[in-house]
This record gives structure tokens, C-alpha cells and sequence, in this order.
């Protein structure tokens, strides 16, 4: 009895160690898939932020991965290792801009690109209702030159422009939508010495963020986007007017891609005349995202 049962215990042994054997002889291979981004027009972020991917599956986000791009608009990677059933059941696909390193796990405020698997790609635009949620392609706009912190407006009006209409009112010049939430516009003077902001602001009227400037005069100005260039003086004429979106927070102190409005050439038309501005949407970044 005591023999039978030592062989069978043997004979048990075996057979978990044969087991054994044949499970690490074929282990399970993850379920894996490859995502593949592309894109035209994405600019690089600079230190302290990077780019992520998001799957929207069941309606609750999934990672892709994070990557940045070069000054000349490459990629760092475009191929991403993602969960082959995340990847099947994604309905969409969602850039943001994120902090880099980022101890948040959930994505940004700042949705940018996005857009709906149809088959195994979607085309990503800033237009989807998971991104900015509007094409920019109906924003107009116009600027006067005019200098309302100062008492003389008829030598030094080159010096201030400002988005409003002194014939309504005044009024607002600027057709813009409501931007969600990581997004506000910022204007911007373009000239030999670069870009400098006007101010930032979410409403077409009432005060931006930095009313008429550090460098405007000491009279009031008018509650609407603008500024004032008096001290230092800085003549605006055949510079460039620029509305941009920017991330919030921001990555740069200079404008970011997506430019919406812009003239490139400030005319000296006269103290209080509009300048009308073209719409620039067609630049906007585009992309795709293929399982």
C-alpha cells in the first residue's frame, strides 16, 4: 500500500511538472494592436509639454501613448502599442496637449484634434465636437488704430490698435465662437522685432487680460480687446494684426498654431477707420488616426 502510494504521488508530480513545462513552453501572448498617427501642422511645444493620444472606448478615455514634434513638424514616434480590444472598440480618437512629465493620469483641458473611427481610420480635425468644436472657418473680424490712453490721438494713433467699431457704439468687431474649456484667444502686433501680445481674452467685448497694457498712457481705455504702444512708442504700420488660440495653460510666449484671423499688413488708414482681417482657418492642423 505504503509502495502504491509513493508511485502515484510520483506519477502526479510528473504530470505538474510536464504541465508545468508546456505552459512556459507556450506562453499566453498579449492581445495587442498597433495605432498609427499622422498629422500636418502640429508645432513643437518646447519644453514642459508634450502631445498624448486618447481612445475613447464605452466613453471613457484610454492612452495611446505621448510623443512631441520637432521644429520641422516630425514626430517623434507615430506608432503606438495599444490593447488590441481598446483599439477594436474605439469610437474615437482624441489629441490633447499635455504637461510633460505628468503626474495626472486623465487627459487635458486641452482637447485639440479629434474624430470618429469610421472602419480603421478617423480623420482628426479641430472641428469635432471632442476637440474645439467649431472649424473657425466663419470667424471674421476687423481692428482700428487708435491710441485711447493718451490725449493724442492724432500724432500717435499708429500706436494702439484696437478690436471694436467706434461707430457702434462702440462695439465689437471680432465674430469668434465660445471656446471650451484649456482655450482662449490672444491678439498679437507682428513686427521687425516679432510678435507682442495685446492681451488675452474670451469675450469679443468687455476688458482682456491686460486692459490697455504695461505700455499704454495713463488715460482709460475702452472695455475691448486691444492695446496701446506708448512707452516704449511702437509704430504698428506695415507690421501684422493676429488673433490667435492659445492652450491654457500656455506652452510659449509666442503665438500658438492655431491663427484664425490674421491681415498681414497694418495700413495707415487714418485714426478710427477698420481694417478688415481674413480668415485663416485653412492652416489649422489636420490629422489621422489608423488600427
Amino acid at each position: 500500500m505504503r509502495k502504491s502510494s509513493l508511485a502515484i504521488a510520483s506519477v502526479v508530480a510528473l504530470a505538474v511538472v510536464i504541465g508545468g513545462c508546456g505552459d512556459n513552453d507556450n506562453p499566453v501572448v498579449p492581445q495587442t494592436g498597433n495605432l498609427t498617427l499622422n498629422f500636418a501642422g502640429l508645432e513643437n511645444l518646447g519644453s514642459g509639454f508634450a502631445y498624448e493620444g486618447w481612445l475613447i472606448v464605452g466613453g471613457a478615455p484610454v492612452s495611446t501613448g505621448t510623443f512631441t514634434v520637432d521644429g520641422s513638424g516630425v514626430m517623434s514616434r507615430s506608432s503606438f502599442s495599444v490593447g488590441l480590444s481598446d483599439l477594436e472598440m474605439a469610437a474615437k480618437f482624441v489629441l490633447t496637449i499635455e504637461p510633460s512629465p505628468d503626474s495626472d493620469p486623465t487627459p487635458a483641458h486641452t482637447h485639440y484634434l479629434a474624430g470618429d473611427f469610421s472602419g480603421g481610420s478617423a480623420i482628426l480635425t479641430v472641428a469635432d465636437g471632442a476637440a474645439l468644436g467649431n472649424a473657425f472657418t466663419s470667424a471674421s473680424g476687423s481692428y482700428i488704430l487708435n491710441t485711447p490712453s493718451t490725449s493724442m490721438d492724432d500724432t500717435d494713433y499708429a500706436q494702439g490698435i484696437w478690436w471694436l467699431d467706434p461707430m457702434a457704439g462702440p462695439g465689437p468687431t471680432l465674430d469668434l465662437p465660445t471656446l471650451p474649456d484649456g482655450w482662449v484667444y490672444e491678439g498679437w502686433v507682428v513686427g521687425q522685432s516679432g510678435p507682442v501680445t495685446t492681451g488675452r481674452f474670451t469675450m469679443v467685448s468687455g476688458d482682456d487680460s491686460d486692459l490697455g497694457g504695461m505700455t499704454a498712457g495713463s488715460d482709460g481705455v475702452p472695455p475691448f480687446p486691444g492695446q496701446d504702444y506708448i512707452n516704449p512708442a511702437m509704430n504698428l504700420i506695415g507690421g501684422a494684426a493676429v488673433i490667435s488660440i492659445e492652450p491654457e495653460p500656455d506652452n510659449d510666449a509666442g503665438p500658438f498654431a492655431l491663427k484664425p484671423l490674421v491681415d498681414m499688413n497694418v495700413a495707415d488708414v487714418g485714426i478710427g477707420v477698420l481694417q478688415s482681417m481674413a480668415n485663416n482657418a485653412a492652416s489649422f492642423p489636420t490629422g489621422s488616426a489608423s488600427r
